[in-house]
């Protein structure tokens, strides 16, 4: 089994066909995948991702979220001193991509984006972090 990732829907949207498709592909590529399902609060996204140990996070929101929960996703990740690769998805316009960057997320997609182009990003990283 490859790395763990976490799946996460932060926030109150409710729509996870695109958060599953991405966890079901991941899988496909031999990582070890937890979705955590809908709504919720990044402060439960980040205990999923202690208490799982996962080395990646995709954080995905289709309702128009994104530059509050993501961000602060990330942060409560990062104040239990973990440092996973986090990766943002959803309805992001290019606009918000790069503020998100800016504001601890590691890559952004927007939409569109094929589940495999996910899974080459997380490769390349794993490629600079063995």
């Amino acid at each position: 089994m490859g790395r763990k990732v976490v799946v996460a829907k932060p926030g109150l949207d409710g729509h996870d066909r695109q958060a599953k498709v991405i966890a079901r592909v991941l899988k496909d590529n031999g990582y070890d995948v937890v979705y955590t399902g809908i709504r919720q609060t990044p402060s439960q996204i980040a205990q999923t991702v202690l208490q799982e140990s996962a080395e990646v996070v995709v954080l995905n929101n289709l309702s128009g979220a994104h530059l509050e929960l993501f961000p602060e996703t990330a942060k409560k990740i990062r104040e239990l001193g973990l440092n996973p690769f986090i990766i943002g998805t959803g309805v992001i316009p290019p606009e918000d991509q790069e503020e998100l960057l800016k504001k601890g997320l590691d890559v952004v997609f927007g939409p569109g984006t094929p589940p495999q182009t996910i899974v080459e990003a997380i490769k390349k990283w794993e490629q600079a972090n063995p």
